[in-house]
């Protein structure tokens, strides 16, 4: 009796592996409710966030409840592709959206009862957006540095394959020398490929995490050159190419926009100060008492 169940025991044990195994090679998403539950507990088991974390932390399951699931999975989204600024996660998010919503809300009402309806806007304007604002700031910050990083990265990465490296070593490699938000994207790229992920899948999900053109010119080209069988080194030496036009492209065409801008502010700033300084020069250069003139005869 005992070796039955023993037996049964590492039967389903056996089979619980195989199980986990084809789910990380078909890329089958957790359930949202467990996902959650994973995030809720990473975030109760780490650093322990900010005040507003930790006053807002319980209002996070309601908050995500009222966003629905669409939603969420959109934030989620937006908050991979910040590179989760200060440990954010979604029910962290969740939770600052509950208090910031809360306090807009009351000094909302504070300021309509008070008769400052332009305050009581500003306040109600918080409410809905501060907790977007590190996601913002984060997505931008993140995209240009990425942006910057990336030429740069596949030069390398090209003269090492040229050396005689495979592609998945030489990235290994390159991304080792590297620091920042490109480094580590390509770091969860490869452990992502060492659990089971499909090449093609792994650096779809690697565009998925980016809000970047040149990523997404990355990965298509990657893709293509595969496809097609070119050579891995000329194709990413083309790309960084490819990369370096485009910035320098973007960066005409913000100079360009930059010239009018210009403009406006040296004729809506600096031409009424300097005639105001000029003319105010001349009248007090000029000696005329404007006392008796003003008195009159």
């Amino acid at each position: 009796m005992v070796g039955l169940l023993l037996g049964l025991a590492m039967g389903a044990a056996v089979f619980g592996i195989v199980t986990a195994v084809r789910m990380l090679r078909s890329g089958a998403r957790l359930p949202a409710d467990l996902a959650l539950a994973l995030e809720v507990g990473s975030t109760r088991v780490s650093a322990g966030g900010s005040a507003v974390d930790r006053l807002g932390i319980r209002l996070a399951p309601l908050v995500l409840r009222l966003m629905g699931r669409k939603a969420v999975d959109r934030k989620r989204r937006r908050i991979d592709q910040a590179g989760h600024p200060g440990g954010l996660t979604i029910d962290r998010y969740a939770a600052r959206r509950a208090v910031y919503g809360v306090f807009g809300l009351l000094t909302t009402l504070l300021f309509v009862a008070a008769g400052w309806p332009v305050f009581g806007l500003l306040s109600a304007a918080f409410g809905l957006f501060a907790a977007d604002a590190a996601i913002w700031q984060g997505v931008r910050e993140r995209r240009d540095v990425i942006d910057r990083t990336l030429p740069d990265f596949l030069d390398v990465l090209a003269v090492v394959v040229s050396a005689g490296l495979g592609f998945r070593q030489a990235l290994d490699r390159v991304s080792a020398r590297y620091e920042g938000p490109w480094a580590d994207e390509i770091r969860i790229t490869l452990r992502q490929m060492d659990v089971g992920v499909s090449r093609r899948q792994a650096f779809e999900e690697l565009r998925r995490r980016n809000d970047s053109e040149p990523v997404n010119q990355f990965v298509s080209a990657l893709q293509q050159g595969e496809e097609l069988g070119s050579p891995i080194a000329e194709t990413l030496i083309q790309i960084a190419k490819d990369m370096r036009r485009t910035d320098a492209q973007n960066a005409r065409r913000r100079a360009a926009r930059a010239i009018p801008m210009a403009t406006l502010a040296t004729l809506v700033f600096m031409v009424p100060a300097t005639m105001i300084i000029i003319v105010t020069g001349m009248i007090l250069g000029s000696g005329t008492d404007f006392g008796s003139i003003l008195d009159g005869p």
